[in-house]
């Protein structure tokens, strides 16, 4: 346990991708039927753009490069007045698994008991998703949530010599700010384990003793449905945290992935894409979170009798 000072290391947290895990969708699926684009063509064109720029000897990134295609969709026309402000609105059509968002709070309730009560033990849940952050700010779940980190578009970008005192434009959306992808996630993570979300003063790249650190790898659970999350799952694996596969309970496809991960040694359990309290899913993640509060309820006894030394006694 961390000695007194930077954190208490009294939060569990739970980390969750947001495409095929939290929704059986592409988040991008609503914002397809508002502008009347079809989905298949628009991801068919995405997953030609690598070959499309090599012949000019430009190598992009392909997990990230659908966010370039969006920008164009909008510059040509295809996608009139999309600004943040549209994307986090259509984020409310964003369909959901069963029992989302319930299950955030649900889950919460179970650190609800008195010796857990009485250390201060807090659930906390992020999303760390190669998506669009202003629909998942939009979605059912952003009230649910301590953190988001995801992708994000500029709307009127700022020109040399401005007054930079003055808030950015509004308009369109025109320049990418910020993205993940498959393997910059990993960084979300440590992010969420050193503190930097909760504290301006932290950086990723900080050194801070694992025992020192605000949420150890131990109290977390990474949620995610396929293998473009294996860097993820072996930051899990590798530092003592938790790693669950989900699929989705009507594709027999998915359920295999999820099977073949667990199998391989990727995840250490694997359920259905299903939040609903009777879920084998939600059952899973109620005992982890138990075993990892009893744990951590265990080891500040340890801690606080190592430290405590006794007063002499009469013999």
């Amino acid at each position: 346990m961390a000695e007194q000072g930077l954190f208490l290391q009294n939060i569990i947290a739970i980390i969750w991708d947001f495409d095929k895990t939290l929704s059986p969708h592409n988040m991008q699926k609503p914002l397809f039927e508002h502008y009347g684009i079809v989905e298949e063509n628009f991801w068919k064109e995405v997953n030609a753009l690598p070959g499309y720029y090599a012949q000019a000897g430009v190598k992009i990134q392909e997990d990230t490069c659908y966010l370039g295609h969006i920008l164009s969709y909008v510059k040509h026309g295809s996608m009139p007045g999309l600004s943040n402000a549209k994307l986090k609105e259509l984020g409310a059509d964003i369909e959901l698994f069963q029992g989302v968002p319930e299950c955030f709070d649900a889950l919460g309730k179970t650190l609800d008991t008195p010796e857990f009560r009485q250390g201060d033990l807090r659930l906390e849940h992020y999303i760390v998703s190669t998506g669009l952050e202003a629909m998942i700010q939009g979605s059912p779940i952003a009230d649910h949530v301590n953190g988001i980190w995801a992708s994000a578009f500029i709307e009127e970008p700022a020109a040399p010599n401005q007054d930079f005192t003055q808030p950015p434009g509004a308009g369109e959306i025109s320049h990418i700010a910020g993205f993940l992808d498959n393997t910059t996630k990993t960084r979300a993570i440590f992010e969420i384990n050193k503190g930097v979300n909760v504290s301006e003063h932290i950086s990723v790249n900080d050194a801070i003793p694992r025992e020192k650190r605000r949420v150890p790898f131990e109290n977390m659970i990474y949620i995610a449905d396929g293998p473009s999350d294996i860097p993820s799952f072996s930051v899990m694996n590798q530092n003592g945290g938790l790693a669950y596969a989900v699929h989705d309970p009507d594709s027999d496809a998915h359920y295999k992935q999820a099977m073949h991960l667990c199998e391989s040694g990727r995840v250490h359990q694997y359920g259905p894409a299903d939040y609903r309290p009777e879920s084998p899913t939600f059952n899973w993640l109620k005992v982890k979170i138990e075993k990892m509060a009893e744990r951590i309820m265990s080891e500040r006894s340890l801690h606080t009798e190592a430290a405590v030394k006794k007063a002499p006694t009469h013999g």
